[in-house]
């Protein structure tokens, strides 16, 4: 009898090895969904590392600064041109010292700086200190000749040998970097002149 279509002869594999063969290309096509299992480590690490990045960058910033204030001295030439000279050309930071905003309304002729607690505070056209006197112990920094007063824990120091007297008052700990970096300034925006200490005491 001739072989009909329905005829068992014509199975070439098992009847379960179509449903065999379905289960294997499914398997392998569900294993080829979605991202490979490199890249889904890769993007993990770029995440971690770009939180990693925004933290260290916080952790480097400062507070915001409260202002300084600065009190005021007789300053009679704070006015005068070679003191806005100098406020224009005062740098934005001083050693470990950022540029600070004053208390306003500040005084004429001034400036200050801070990094911690106790800021750095520049004062530009005041009146001859009173110690300067004939003898008077100078030192010089950068080309620039200075006079310390020491009062307390901090020192201030005026500029001896310019048209004007730029006082610089600095806290404890502050190391010499602010009044070399200010002795430069001061050489490049005011001309030298001599010294003009006051008579020595009677």
């Amino acid at each position: 009898m001739p072989n009909s279509p329905s005829s068992p002869s014509v199975l070439t594999s098992p009847p379960g090895g179509y449903v065999h063969q379905r289960l294997r290309e499914c398997t392998h096509v569900d294993n080829n969904e979605g991202p490979p299992r490199a890249v889904l480590i890769a993007a993990l690490l770029l995440a971690v590392g770009a939180i990693g990045a925004v933290l260290a960058i916080a952790a480097t910033r400062h507070p915001a600064q409260e202002p300084v204030a600065i009190a005021a001295v007789p300053a009679p030439q704070a006015q005068n041109p070679a003191c806005r000279a100098l406020l224009e050309a005062l740098p934005q930071r001083l050693g470990d010292y950022q540029r600070a905003a004053a208390v306003q309304p500040a005084p004429a002729g001034t400036a200050a700086w801070r990094a911690r607690d106790e800021p750095v505070v520049l004062r530009c056209g005041l009146d001859r200190p009173v110690d300067f006197v004939v003898g008077a112990p100078i030192q010089v920094v950068d080309g620039v000749q200075w006079f310390e007063v020491r009062q307390d824990d901090r020192s201030t120091w005026y500029t001896v040998d310019r048209p004007v007297y730029v006082a610089l008052t600095l806290p404890p700990g502050s190391g010499p970097t602010p009044i070399q970096q200010l002795s430069d300034v001061i050489d490049q925006t005011m001309p030298a002149v001599p010294i003009s200490p006051a008579p020595p005491p009677g």
